[in-house]
């Protein structure tokens, strides 16, 4: 391995081990089990630059960063969730959010927050700057432990990439590997943007976004796709969809773009798509030009 990825494994640690590896790991946290003797958990871990990928299964147990532990040491670094098996709760920011087996959540390691894990679980955990996230801190503030699920819009499309890079840790290596985490985070942030509301509250307009990035999710392979097919499908005006995506910070041809562009790259990364070539993967999200990719 090189000095920009590294991978481990430990096996059935118990609770004062996993204490010692998660705290080396991540910023300081509070870890507790319903009964310190019975805890047991498995950790893989793989580092691609400034990314790290925790495969983690545990038995039940809790997990807090309190606001003197931000206080000591805040850090600029999100965290994502993708719930494997069993049941996570995430709190953050006022809100809670149930992850269930295909459900991500995204929260900020320089606020506080809980993690509840009632049962067994297994559950990938990634790590990244914050800077990844391409959303202004108040849009940003509205997204954290929100569940996004792979039965909702872009969640169709970013949940089965992280998914593939949770059964894929072992291959998790060299510039693929970096291309296929940074293909999975770019389609992170468009699933954010779909999600943010304005700070003043939902409306209309906002719901307007929602519908049009569900449409692209769903609409990928047409290479017709464009502002005016989407305008013309939820029956509004091209001005008025491109005016939902300024004040959102976003423009239609961007978004579509970079959603094709993630879905196009975790293709091209996957071994499952090792044979197929570059045109057709792209042919296969619309994109007829394999040059822009």
């Amino acid at each position: 391995m090189t000095g920009q990825e590294a991978a481990g494994r430990r096996a059935d640690l118990t609770l004062a081990q996993w204490r010692e590896t998660i705290n080396a790991s991540f910023a300081a946290l509070e870890i507790t089990a319903p009964v310190d003797s019975e805890f047991r958990a498995d950790l893989t871990t793989v580092e691609l630059d400034d990314v790290h990928l925790f495969d983690m299964t545990t038995s039940a147990h809790r997990v807090v960063r309190t606001a003197e532990m931000v206080a000591r040491d805040a850090g600029e670094y999100l965290k994502l969730s993708l719930q494997l098996q069993g049941r996570a709760r995430l709190r953050q920011d006022g809100r809670e959010c149930v992850l269930g087996p295909g459900g991500l959540g995204l929260y900020a390691a320089y606020r506080p927050y809980e993690l509840v894990y009632d049962g067994p679980q297994h559950s990938l955990v990634m790590t990244f700057p914050r800077s990844v996230v391409q959303l202004i801190p108040a849009q940003l503030d509205l997204v954290t432990a929100q569940r996004i699920g792979q039965e909702d819009g872009l969640g169709r499309v970013a949940v089965p990439m992280f998914r593939n890079l949770a059964e894929n840790m072992d291959l998790l290596r060299g510039p693929h590997a970096s291309k296929l985490v940074r293909s999975a985070l770019d389609m992170l942030v468009s699933v954010l943007s779909a999600e943010v509301v304005e700070p003043a509250g939902a409306h209309a307009g906002d719901l307007l976004v929602q519908q049009a990035t569900a449409y692209i999710a769903d609409h990928l392979a047409d290479p017709e796709l464009s502002p005016g097919s989407i305008a013309r499908a939820l029956y509004v005006s091209v001005r008025q969809l491109h005016s939902r995506f300024a004040a959102q910070h976003l423009t239609v041809a961007a978004h579509i773009r970079a959603v094709r562009l993630a879905a196009i790259r975790a293709e091209l990364a996957d071994p499952a798509h090792r044979d197929d070539t570059v045109h057709t993967i792209s042919a296969r999200r619309g994109l007829t030009d394999p040059a822009h990719v």
